[in-house]
């Protein structure tokens, strides 16, 4: 069986933690279907189980040490 996955939107502040409701940073998308959206503690707590399980991970928890760029470093 070949599974097709669509491109993740990223995501926002507005994904939350299925674990504890904090910014989520992980979305885990589920071989049975579905998906599961974690923080970054819970998605490195969880990473050995969530990886056999897992079709596709997606993890944005660099962003969470990359500096946002201002206006004036974008117009250069």
């Amino acid at each position: 069986m070949t599974t097709v996955l669509t491109p993740a939107s990223p995501l926002t502040a507005a994904d939350r933690c299925d674990r504890c409701g904090a910014q989520a940073y992980l979305r885990v998308v589920l071989l049975s279907g579905g998906e599961l959206l974690f923080c970054a503690h819970h998605g490195r707590k969880f990473e050995p189980e969530l990886k056999k399980i897992a079709a596709e991970i997606q993890d944005e928890t660099e962003r969470l040490t990359t500096a946002p760029s201002t206006a004036s470093e974008e117009e250069h």
